[in-house]
């Protein structure tokens, strides 16, 4: 178990800037966004400024062509695999990505599905479990797993999901503030029924909306509504051995923050890897 910090966390201006923004945070490992790889910062210069560093990486991040977070319906609409205008797009990004995963020697990559419906019956659920499962043969042609984001499935749902990927190496990356954020249920509860596909763990909180169908707010970790004791509790109880990337996307002071989730975890955990 390792922890790791969100290189979209730091808001980097390219690999330079990532490795001193992760070295201000105290940690030693980031899970790597990799469209920017692809789209202008070079695999080989990022990767070399990382291990020049002595910074390890986790994993690996894939944002979906046209995911619009402004609001709650836009990424309803928008997010994941579902919309069809940017499917094609999202198919040949993850090509690339698979690569630069294996190039970079990264075996792991998350990403939303987008609120997959919960029904069986669902024509569009169909579709949507089709599309990841391509996206899955992708990465694992490059020797990668791929892991789901939580928070826009309710866990029971996503436990559905799993069971009817089982065969895909298609895990969970649990964040708990998302579960908070999106209005889907206690995260504590949905750690609990989604231990056992859990790939990756991202520490994040949250404060839930008063109104239905809205965000909620991100807050820096222990200021937010996870019970952070719980989590860690069960954790130590299912012997879940994940690492833990601390993400952070909000707020104006984001090396900050990230050091104050480490210092949590170090207090709740003890002597873990950074």
């Amino acid at each position: 178990m390792t922890v790791g910090v969100c290189s979209w966390s730091l808001r980097p201006e390219g690999p330079d800037d990532l490795v001193a923004k992760v070295l201000e945070t105290g940690v030693r490992a980031v899970q790597l966004a990799l469209d920017p790889l692809r789209q202008s910062w070079g695999v080989v210069e990022t990767l070399s400024a990382l291990d020049g560093a002595g910074i390890e990486v986790l994993s690996g991040m894939m944002m979906m062509e046209g995911e619009d977070y402004s609001t709650f319906e836009t990424i309803q609409v928008t997010g994941g695999v579902r919309p069809q205008q940017t499917w094609e797009g999202n198919l040949e990004a993850a090509r690339v990505n698979a690569r630069i995963a294996r190039e970079a020697g990264i075996d792991l990559i998350t990403f939303h599905a987008g609120f997959i419906p919960h029904s069986p019956d669902d024509p569009e659920r169909t579709q949507m479990l089709d599309r990841l499962k391509a996206l899955s043969a992708e990465f694992q042609q490059q020797d990668c797993r791929v892991a789901l984001e939580t928070g826009q499935e309710a866990a029971t749902t996503l436990v559905t999901v799993m069971k009817e990927l089982e065969s895909h190496s298609i895990g969970v990356n649990f964040d708990p503030a998302n579960m908070i954020l999106y209005g889907m249920g206690d995260p504590i509860a949905a750690l609990e029924l989604l231990v056992p596909y859990i790939s990756q763990l991202h520490i994040k909180d949250a404060f839930p909306s008063a109104v239905a169908g809205e965000w909620g707010s991100e807050e820096p970790v222990g200021a937010g509504a996870v019970d952070w004791s719980a989590f860690f509790a069960l954790i130590k109880q299912q012997s879940l051995d994940a690492d833990l990337v601390i993400e952070r996307e909000a707020g104006d002071q984001r090396v900050a923050d990230v050091v104050q989730a480490r210092q949590l975890i170090e207090a709740q955990l003890g002597g873990i890897s950074r």
